[in-house]
């Protein structure tokens, strides 16, 4: 049995959004039970008329709520019985396996850190989201895409071994390939911090080093593991998410135009539905940060139901694939 502790008040959709995805999670798997923590009498006003299975739901009363306006390290320390840091105690304390929120990302990952802590040598946690891309499995990993946006060479080569972990355990991939965000292939290529990491890559005997990786190959599958400082994967994240918006609206509007293409939209429909599915954030759960002592996952602060559920089925195979000991035994 999996428990995750869920942020019920974390998000632009709370505690909605939030409650029906815990629901959608438990209604759908047996071996999940969730816990909401946040303002009981909101929680409990989402669940009133609701079928669950009420054994494997549970509400963790949290009066405050930190706001994304809050500065984070001063919101950690004061609001000791907010939504997020109750909820990473829990973890901390091993009371629950995982912890999900669509809150102040600059909580989350502070809260991480000081309160469920680092795995022993882990020198900075990233945060690493799947993103769709022609690769056998549909999806690569961005690794970092927001956590360290002032990186070393060190910190990258660690980002490299534990994204190789996670593609490999939890999405499937076996030996996954890495690869560096640069601006050309060639080895000389790159600012000083890409230079000093290519030949602490190259030599890593531990995984599969393929080089550099430009950005228009990303899509198309040029590596499984995406290895970058935060500052450059979040805008790499965010590009994609708006090319993806833009292409299906283009489609859509270029298909209602005239009478010939909504005969013709009618007929590809269906593989429209798939390809929409490809350049949904919503399918792949939430930035699990990694090299921390448990797990926390990160949602978009825009999460609906479908999301929240998907993060919460994405701790299942973490916790089956035991990631956290896999990442200290590498590292």
């Amino acid at each position: 049995m999996v428990h995750v502790v869920l942020d019920a008040m974390g998000g632009d959709n709370a505690p909605g959004e939030i409650v029906k995805g815990a629901l959608i999670a438990i209604n759908d798997s047996d071996s999940v039970t969730v816990t909401l923590c946040g303002k009981k009498s909101d929680i409990k006003k989402e669940l009133e008329g609701k079928e669950y299975p009420k054994d494997r739901l549970q509400i963790e009363d949290a009066a405050d709520v930190i706001s994304t306006e809050e500065a984070p390290v001063m919101a950690i320390r004061r609001k000791k019985d907010s939504s997020i840091v109750k909820g990473l105690t829990m973890v901390k304390e091993g009371k629950a396996d995982a912890f999900v929120s669509a809150g102040s990302s600059g909580a989350v990952l502070v809260g991480g850190q000081l309160i469920v802590g680092r795995i022993k040598g882990v020198e900075r946690p990233p945060l690493a989201p799947l993103i769709p891309s022609t690769t056998e499995k549909g999806v690569s990993l961005l690794i970092d895409c927001g956590a360290n946006v002032d990186a070393r060479s060190s910190h990258l080569v660690q980002f490299a071994k534990m994204g190789s972990i996670y593609m490999e355990h939890v999405v499937g991939v076996k030996n996954p390939r890495v690869a560096i965000v640069n601006i050309g292939a060639e080895e000389e290529k790159g600012n000083m911090l890409v230079k000093e990491t290519y030949p602490l890559l190259k030599s890593c005997p531990d995984i599969n080093f393929i080089g550099s990786i430009e950005a228009r190959e990303i899509p198309n599958g040029g590596a499984d593991v995406i290895v970058c400082e935060a500052f450059v994967g979040n805008v790499i994240l965010k590009m994609y998410e708006g090319v993806g918006k833009m292409m299906l609206k283009s489609i859509k509007e270029t298909l209602m135009a005239t009478v010939r293409g909504k005969l013709g939209g009618l007929l590809v429909k269906p593989s429209l539905k798939e390809l929409m599915k490809t350049f949904d954030a919503t399918e792949y759960g939430g930035a699990p940060l990694l090299g921390l002592n448990g797990l926390v996952v990160k949602v978009h602060g825009n999460a609906t139901s479908k999301e929240v559920s998907n993060a919460i089925k994405q701790c299942e195979t973490f916790k089956e694939q035991n990631i956290s000991r896999r990442i200290a035994d590498r590292i």
